[in-house]
């Protein structure tokens, strides 16, 4: 599979560290239930998802990539701050 990272282009996934599904945190002051859900709750769908990755060794990048599941098709990868997280 190939991220397409915004500064450095194409790049082999082997150079990014996957994080887990591209979620908002809770406001701080959300409650225990909210943290809990964010922290411990996960889906794990087959098909598209929105991903947070680290292009670890490259330009060290937090990525929101766009992908599928089952394909491993990758639609688009944009900064982290731009998609707002």
């Amino acid at each position: 599979m190939r991220i397409p990272c915004p500064l450095c282009g194409a790049r082999d996934r082997r150079e990014f560290y996957y994080k887990g599904a591209a979620l908002a945190r809770p406001d701080p002051d959300a409650g225990a239930l909210a943290w809990d859900e964010y922290v411990h709750l996960r889906e794990n769908p087959a098909g598209a998802t929105r991903d947070l990755w680290h292009h670890e060794a490259g330009c060290g990048a937090w990525l929101v990539v766009s992908r599928d599941t089952v394909t491993h098709e990758v639609f688009s990868a944009v900064l982290a701050r731009e998609a707002g997280l």
